[in-house]
């Protein structure tokens, strides 16, 4: 799979998610079998890019390439100046933001909202391809609401714009993340240009996904929520769609590894403090339906120093080894 000149090493992505994707969970997905990566949504408001926030989030230290930005808003030339000064940074490819439905972005007009205003997509599109010399891409939601999906005359105004690949989730504005993903209009879709295109949603096991890349005829999958806490989504997806067996799940003390390196990556990333506090929803993720893991979430969440965190998942994996 290509997007644009660079070349993927396979078809699976991690779906951009803020508060999420930041760079020692991207490296992880990296690790373990993601094709292709995209950094947490950052803002084009130019009086917000000093912010320790979006320093964080435009961080790309030792990514491997290619290293892909996304940028949200609704003003074009904004959003044409963020891409130019995401480029000046690193940025090899540059991702336009209209699917995320959370209302803190759509009731300033931008993500999923711009779904409503399709001579604005238009104008954004171009204006961004346009200003920069590398790929744009763009991720969409099927519509604005289930009695208007319009995702098939987005995908052409897309195309007809320059930009070089869509991720689609199959869900509209209105849906968030409630009922099932429409992949009959992700079919459409695909059918409808020619450019590549990632599906996205409730792609939850390597079952599901064959089933999703032969049903929408899609050139890709993006994982999103059903990557968190359990990475390991993507070696064993692109192993069952290589051979068509499933590979076998993580050993606990695979798992333990895998959770102690990126809960250090977290506290080494953000500094203690705000390290220990993402830190928290991520071991939710990861101990979710493991036996005694709410237990341990417990205790975990309510601790106030990095090094007491990884004691404690010691003391848990070492635990459950022995009593096995």
């Amino acid at each position: 799979m290509r997007i644009g000149t660079h070349a993927l090493p396979n078809n699976l992505a991690l779906a951009p998610m803020a508060g999420v994707t930041d760079l020692p969970f991207r490296q992880l997905c990296r690790q373990l079998g993601a094709g292709y990566v995209v950094g947490e949504m950052i803002a084009s408001d130019p009086r917000l890019r000093g912010t320790r926030k979006s320093e964080l989030r435009g961080s790309h230290d030792g990514e491997a390439r290619p290293i892909a930005v996304q940028i949200a808003g609704s003003d074009p030339q904004w959003m044409a100046e963020a891409a130019r000064y995401n480029v000046a940074r690193g940025a090899e490819i540059i991702d336009i933001n209209m699917g995320c439905p959370a209302k803190k972005v759509c009731n300033r007009l931008a993500g999923s909202a711009l779904l409503e205003d399709e001579p604005l997509v238009a104008e954004i599109l171009r204006a961004v391809v346009q200003s920069v010399p590398v790929p744009v891409t763009l991720k969409i939601r099927t519509g604005p609401a289930p009695s208007r999906r319009n995702g098939v005359t987005i995908a052409r105004l897309a195309q007809d714009a320059g930009i070089s690949a869509l991720a689609v989730h199959g869900r509209t504005r209105e849906d968030r993340f409630r009922g099932e993903a429409e992949y009959d209009t992700i079919r459409r879709i695909c059918r409808a240009v020619d450019i590549p295109v990632f599906a996205n949603g409730d792609i939850e096991t390597p079952e599901r996904a064959a089933k999703v890349l032969a049903c929408t005829g899609a050139t890709g999958l993006m994982f999103g929520r059903s990557a968190q806490g359990n990475p390991w989504i993507f070696r064993e997806t692109a192993h069952f769609l290589a051979t068509g067996k499933r590979l076998a799940p993580p050993t606990p003390e695979e798992v333990h590894r895998v959770m102690v390196h990126h809960i250090s990556g977290l506290h080494a990333f953000y500094g203690e403090a705000q390290g220990l506090r993402v830190a928290r929803k991520h071991f939710g993720w990861y101990l979710q339906g493991r036996p005694g893991g709410q237990a341990l979430r417990d205790r975990l969440v309510r601790v106030d120093n990095a090094a007491r965190q990884l004691d404690l998942l010691d003391e848990f994996f070492q635990v459950r080894q022995a009593a096995a």
